[in-house]
């Protein structure tokens, strides 16, 4: 029988320890490898961490600047050349009035750029923005490029994005009567809007205290803003109301607003009609009593016509200051007025030798835009939108009216009488005078689709931001 055999362990002594070392070795290499990459991974993540935070300081800094922009505004007569030049000085102004030091908009020096250095927003950590204005050579496309440069260090990422210059309706058309004084209704007068009542809203901005005085049965549909918050309204009649509610309650919101925001009366424009009226000047020796049709017509300086009959307007009328110019016998008007006097001055109301136009007779009013298509006429009947624009004149009626064509603005407005009809558009009073309506007419606020400006108002130039044009700038 065979012996079985075996081997001695003393042939395998130390194979333990060599394979323990291996082992140690694989572990300690993988260790270091998986801490190498943990720390690449925590840079990685570090390195994106401060391009967020660069990025983060470029959308402040866009934020900043956009806000800034929004508070420029510039008449709508600047010429497109001189808009980028008013931008540097407008937007420096703004930042100097609110006492900005840390944003520095330097003069601007004709170029076609300007540069606002380095804004810093948290100095514990260096970061910063900087932001360059471009004049852009395509005005019909846009008109503004912003790069705005954001920086965490030494590192940095640019945003780019667009702005134009565009214009922005006054908020004065928003309301059926604006008017820079107090006004006065008494009688029957009742004040409507021709679709929904908001259109015969009224803004009232004086520093009277008695604001607004409704006597008898007049009344004003809409609702009414009151800049002066210490200001009141009076009412005296059973039917005086506001909003459709009489007595106490419609003095009080949200019939009546006390301290309302103000709403800036535009520029006036009348000297842009005059080129129109070069030829036909209204003779001192011309028969005014009878039914003349005039074409563009221009009233010279102290004249004070009284057109008895039943004139025909057609295009342009208008009347060189001073002048008392009076419409007795009525007068179809297919056009606009214009007075080439002073907005900023009230004429004495009892004062009959003051600039004033008087329509003594009925006013049959036709859109501009129903010209003829002659060459006098040309370009007039886009001038949309206005009856009348009469700085330094008071406009008085005391016969009616079917509808006036479009806005109608003087320093100083009475009606009286039978006086009323639809108007398609505002009345904008820009006197501090009391604007008087009495008698027993109603005011039909027609101001459905008014989305322009209209003609011979001086619209607002504004930088609007183009959000579709934000994009990263790779450098």
């Amino acid at each position: 029988m065979k012996r079985v055999g075996y081997l001695s362990s003393r042939g395998r002594q130390g194979s333990v320890l060599i394979l323990s070392l291996i082992f140690i070795v694989m572990i300690s290499a993988l260790a270091v490898a998986l801490a190498t990459m943990s720390g690449a991974n925590v840079q990685v993540a570090e390195n994106h961490q401060k391009l967020e935070d660069t990025r983060a300081c470029a959308e402040s800094g866009l934020d900043v600047i956009r806000y800034w922009m929004s508070k420029v505004e510039m008449s709508g007569t600047t010429e497109p050349s001189q808009r980028f030049d008013l931008l540097a000085s407008r937007l420096r102004a703004a930042l100097l009035d609110a006492g900005i030091t840390n944003i520095v908009v330097p003069p601007y020096d004709g170029s076609s750029t300007i540069t606002i250095p380095n804004v810093p927003l948290n100095t514990s950590r260096n970061e910063s923005f900087s932001a360059v204005l471009t004049k852009l050579s395509d005005p019909n496309v846009r008109n503004v490029r912003l790069d705005v440069t954001g920086y965490n260090g030494s590192i940095s990422r640019t945003i780019r994005s667009e702005f134009v210059f565009d214009v922005r309706a006054r908020k004065v058309f928003n309301f059926g009567v604006a008017s820079k004084g107090p006004v006065h209704l008494s009688g029957n007068i009742e004040m409507e809007g021709a679709n929904i009542s908001l259109e015969s809203n009224a803004y009232i901005e004086t520093d009277q205290l008695l604001a607004l005085e409704i006597i008898g049965n007049s009344q004003i549909a809409g609702k009414v803003e009151i800049t002066n918050s210490l200001a009141y309204v009076r009412l005296q009649g059973g039917q005086a109301g506001i909003g459709g509610v009489t007595g106490m309650e419609a003095t009080q919101p949200p019939y009546t607003e006390y301290g309302a925001p103000p709403a800036e009366f535009p520029e006036m424009n009348p000297n842009k009609f005059f080129d129109y009226t070069t030829n036909n000047v209204l003779s001192p020796t011309a028969d005014l009593s009878g039914n003349a049709t005039y074409d563009n017509l221009r009233i010279p300086a102290g004249m004070n016509p009284n057109f008895t009959g039943h004139p025909t307007l057609r295009g342009v009328l208008f009347i060189e200051t001073p002048n008392v110019v009076k419409f007795t016998g009525g007068v179809d008007v297919t056009g606009i007025i214009v007075t080439n006097g002073d907005s900023t001055v009230d004429p004495d109301p009892e004062d009959a030798a003051a600039p004033q136009i008087y329509f003594g007779g009925n006013v049959n009013s036709y859109p501009i835009d129903e010209l003829p298509l002659l060459p006098q006429f040309n370009g007039l009947q886009e001038q949309t939108g206005t009856f009348m624009i009469a700085p330094g004149f008071r406009a008085e009626f005391g016969g009616s009216f079917s509808a006036l064509s479009g806005a109608m603005a003087a320093n100083g407005i009475s009606m009286h009488g039978n006086t009323g009809g639809v108007i398609n558009g505002s009345i904008i009073n820009y006197s501090r005078t009391p604007m008087v309506l009495t008698g027993n007419g109603n005011l039909y606020f027609n101001r459905s689709g008014l989305t322009q400006v209209p003609a011979g108002f001086v619209p607002e130039i504004i930088v609007r931001y183009e959000p579709s044009t934000y994009s990263e700038v790779v450098l």
